[in-house]
């Protein structure tokens, strides 16, 4: 066979399979994804959402926060590693003081967190929060606490006070009109 002919077989393969590549991702690009938008919050969570807004006006609240995102690691150790010891692990709800520090992280568990698997999960992700000396509070779904209960958890006990004394304020309020 011809050199040339040759040379002219091999870059129209060339062209030909670049072609169908181009083509394929085109398509590729054009496919509609299969996500939807999904409810971040269950019912008892929404529900203690809420109540954590009321108790605790002077802070943030944030709901459904990776670990990663809260704890760093300490220089001189495996970065990736120990990452990848907490990766995937998230707490229902983070409060925050208006600097964004760390005060509390929440946990509102239900029948589930009595499985083996989330039991050795669930110690896992409390060891992780205690290291980082971060209080991890626990509340079972079928009894979220009230605002009182709330401010007694996070709060110091002068703030808790004071807030207590407000919440009874207001309603004594609303009782009267």
């Amino acid at each position: 066979m011809n050199l040339k002919l040759e040379i002219l077989i091999i870059i129209a393969l060339i062209t030909t399979s670049a072609f169908i590549k181009a083509i394929i991702e085109s398509n590729n690009n054009k496919k509609i994804w299969p996500f939807y938008a999904k409810k971040l919050l269950s019912q008892p969570e929404q529900i203690l959402y809420f109540r954590l807004l009321e108790a605790l006006p002077n802070h943030i609240i944030l709901a459904q926060v990776q670990l990663s995102q809260l704890l760093g690691i300490k220089k001189g150790n495996n970065h990736q590693s120990w990452l990848n010891r907490i990766s995937r692990m998230s707490v229902d709800f983070v409060v925050c003081n208006k600097d964004s520090s760390i005060v509390a992280a929440i946990e509102l568990d239900d029948a589930t967190h009595l499985r083996k698997h989330r039991k050795a999960a669930d110690a896992k992700k409390d060891k992780a929060l205690n290291s980082a000396n971060v209080q991890i509070i626990r509340w079972h779904v079928k009894s979220i606490p009230d605002i009182v209960a709330i401010q007694t958890s996070i709060l110091p006990p002068a703030l808790s006070a004071e807030s207590n004394a407000k919440i009874l304020q207001n309603s004594e309020i609303l009782a009267k009109s």
